[in-house]
């Protein structure tokens, strides 16, 4: 592509920033979404949120809660993981870069990144302590360091897992260790390079500890790499902790994350990441139990047997299989954190629902997510609409004070949500 043309092409994806449309942005929450006709474009319609610093501000949240910041000065801080003594984890990854394929991605890479942190992951787990409780933490270290694009963490007795971009990482762990110097052994390697183009792994351990499950992302939007490319991709892998062993536990799941256990049930759920560029209202985002053995749609379809007709050749027969997700949280709101609630720190109306953290959406005109919501749950499944916890990641213009993303429970019960624009963890406790 010629550079000209380039810049002809950035031009019209800026002016896109004010226009491009969306509809309602609660229109499609719940479990029977509005999936309006497709509309494909040269270039999707795009608003960036540019990234201011939050000062003096704080997020936002409804009479009965209260929020402070509980550390900040990271390094592109992604998840969160509690461990038993009460110590907090925050993982620090230092993000994927993968080639282009196709010359719009010179385009989109490039307006997307006026709403990136300039600040560089570390490749870092730092661990604080706040020994107290008071949402303070007195000790502030680097717990593991040199890694390879960390983001899932999980624990198992002594072991102690971790979840790079290309490996499941095992480390020896004592409670009450304040630094891992052991070198891990590598339990199983994961979809890596060259492309990595979705490189988050979400991590979690069944509630018997025997097992873990990591969500692996596609390697593209909709299998413009070639179908090659998403061998073992687009889908939740189960492995054996004993033997580092893994098989297909669900698939056609095109980015999951925050993966989570129910308490209530013991089932497996996940946040999913659904395709772009069919429109500011496709395809919905979404929140499901993963059946074991079940097929989601992508690349094919979309909630449910909705054909998706960029994908060649064809496949009748996988569409045939697809089942329809649990929960719309609606269209390019980017879910990448899930917690279960069954603390008592916050008030009684939040026990036993689900809060996710919504990154927040860049290819539609009007912007959806940059906020943390809550999800009623009863009988083990959402039973009512999403409502906001934690706003005010987007000021009044437009700009964005920071980003959620992983969420965890701390020991106290408050919910911790980590800000990767922000590089804040803030803390929400009852007011």
């Amino acid at each position: 592509m010629r550079a000209s043309t380039i810049v002809a092409l950035c031009s019209t994806s800026l002016s896109l920033a004010g226009c491009g449309g969306g509809g309602p942005t609660d229109a499609q929450v719940g479990p029977n979404p509005g999936l309006p006709a497709q509309n494909q474009y040269l270039l999707p319609p795009m608003r960036i949120a540019p990234p201011i610093p939050w000062g003096d501000q704080t997020p936002m949240v409804p009479q009965g809660l209260k929020v402070a910041a509980f550390a900040s000065g990271f390094k592109d801080v992604r998840s969160i993981f509690v461990l038993p003594n009460g110590d907090i984890l925050a993982v620090e990854p230092k993000g994927n870069s993968e080639p282009v394929s196709r010359p719009k991605d010179i385009v989109v890479d490039w307006v997307q990144s006026f709403g990136h942190s300039k600040v560089q992951g570390a490749n870092q787990i730092t661990l604080l302590r706040d020994a107290d409780g008071d949402g303070k933490p007195e000790l502030r270290t680097v717990f593991l360091d040199h890694l390879n694009s960390p983001f899932g963490v999980a624990l198992v007795g002594g072991d102690l897992y971790v979840a790079n971009k290309d490996a499941i990482v095992r480390y020896p762990y004592a409670t009450g260790q304040t630094r891992i110097t052991a070198p891990g052994t590598v339990l199983t390697e994961l979809p890596g390079g060259p492309i990595n183009h979705h490189w988050t792994k979400s991590l979690v351990a069944s509630p018997d500890g025997t097992k873990l499950y990591v969500g692996i992302g596609s390697n593209s939007n909709i299998t413009e790499n070639g179908i090659e490319a998403e061998r073992d991709r687009a889908r939740i892998w189960e492995v054996d902790r004993a033997t580092g062993a893994h098989r297909a536990y669900a698939t056609g799941l095109r980015n999951p994350n925050g993966l989570s256990f129910n308490p209530e049930t013991g089932q497996l759920w996940a946040v999913i990441n659904e395709r772009d560029e069919l429109g500011p209202d496709l395809v919905p985002d979404y929140m499901t139990s993963v059946r074991d053995g079940a097929f989601y749609g992508w690349p094919w379809s979309y909630w449910g047997q909705h054909v998706d007709p960029r994908v060649k050749p064809e496949r009748p027969d996988m569409v045939a299989k697809a089942i329809p997700p649990d929960y719309s949280l609606g269209s390019h709101v980017a879910p990448l954190g899930m917690a279960f609630y069954t603390g008592a720190s916050l008030p009684p109306a939040y026990r036993g629902g689900a809060f996710i953290g919504e990154h927040g959406s860049w290819d539609r005109g009007h912007f959806n997510g940059y906020r943390v919501v809550w999800v009623p749950f009863s009988g083990g499944k959402p039973s009512g609409k999403a409502q906001d916890v934690v706003t005010g990641f987007l000021d009044g213009k437009g700009h964005a004070r920071g980003r959620p993303v992983g969420l965890a429970i701390d020991r106290t019960g408050a919910l911790l949500i980590a800000d990767d624009l922000g590089n804040v963890i803030w803390r929400v406790t009852g007011a």
